[in-house]
């Protein structure tokens, strides 16, 4: 991406009135279904908080959830949702529930059993988007002897792959729409060649590529790529460092957030450099998906509408970028397929 000039992207922020003025922001994917721009993101969520957690980001005016089966969650998440629709706060009309396949169910007679327990335990009876997590197919692990599966590994701790062709897990989530499960299907941490190759043989094509995206990691061709096919692009990390910190992922570099850039224009608009960043993201095009379990920080994750940065901060934040990826998909994680080289 060296020397690479990023084309200039922006968003088009509509009004929503079914929701609270500051989750006003929502993208229109292919299908014409409305996709809230800010989402409450649920990995690393604590399962013993998870249930409140998501009240209250439904209290505080979130509509969007990022889920997956392999955040070891979704039931929790359910039971909240459940409570919200209970309580009459929401209907499910009101709500955008992202989940996503997990490597060991990429075989065509597994997809749509994932996606039932998904359904099962998020107690809905069909999801907005469900993404292919990663483009990896590893062994099946039965539900009855593990869920969630986590990486099946052999007994020298060397990752158990398994050879099913994206294809075929892609016509199977294309059967999940057909079936009523899946409004929207999409994609997560795939490159532009696996998403061109998919591109030949899609019958529904892919409403979204949910990716790892902050100011270290801008990856502009990606975006003018995913833009020209009209796929959406979702930021998953968009503080980068502080998602990975607790998992032993460590940087040589300074966090982007405590540079002085960043807390300058943070400062120039009496917003926190966590807004910045958030604000960053949706002006190059994006949604955003931020996981927090402090009730304040919702609130401020979503008071973002109110400012716009300037082509000059834009592009200051853009020379930040490192071509750095936190998610690396290496040590200390036990994968053996680099997908992102």
């Amino acid at each position: 991406q060296g020397g690479t000039r990023a084309c200039k992207e922006h968003v088009n922020i509509h009004v929503m009135a079914s929701v609270p003025s500051l989750a006003a922001g929502f993208n229109r994917l292919r299908s014409g279904d409305k996709m809230p721009l800010v989402g409450l993101g649920t990995w690393k969520l604590p399962k013993e908080n998870a249930t409140d957690l998501v009240q209250e980001a439904v209290r505080r005016g979130y509509r969007h959830f990022d889920c997956a089966s392999d955040y070891a969650n979704e039931a929790e998440i359910g039971a909240g949702l459940s409570a919200l629709f209970q309580e009459g706060l929401v209907e499910r009309k009101d709500l955008f529930v992202t989940s996503k396949l997990w490597n060991t169910d990429h075989a065509r007679q597994h997809v749509r059993a994932a996606c039932e327990r998904t359904l099962h335990d998020l107690q809905l009876k069909y999801l907005d988007l469900y993404l292919i997590h990663f483009p990896l197919a590893m062994k099946y692990v039965p539900p009855d002897e593990k869920y969630p599966p986590g990486i099946p590994t052999d007994v020298d701790g060397k990752t158990v792959m398994a050879n099913v062709p994206i294809q075929e897990t892609w016509k199977a989530m294309e059967e999940l729409v057909d079936a009523g499960l899946v409004r929207n299907i999409g994609l997560s941490n795939f490159c532009c060649a696996l998403i061109r190759d998919l591109m030949t043989y899609a019958r529904i094509k892919p409403a979204v590529n949910q990716v790892e995206s902050h100011p270290y990691l801008v990856q502009p061709l990606m975006r003018r790529y995913c833009a020209s096919l009209g796929i959406h692009v979702t930021a998953y990390s968009p503080f980068g460092l502080p998602s990975y910190a607790p998992l032993g992922i460590k940087d040589t570099k300074p966090n982007f957030l405590d540079l002085d850039v960043v807390k300058t224009i943070a400062r120039h608009y009496g917003k926190s450099p966590h807004q910045i960043a958030l604000r960053w993201n949706l002006q190059k095009g994006s949604s955003v998906v931020a996981k927090t379990t402090s009730p304040e920080r919702m609130s401020e994750n979503l008071d973002i509408f109110n400012f716009q940065l300037n082509d000059g901060e834009m592009a200051s934040l853009d020379a930040l970028d490192r071509n750095h990826r936190f998610n690396c998909i290496g040590e200390p994680f036990v994968w053996d397929t680099p997908i992102f080289e």
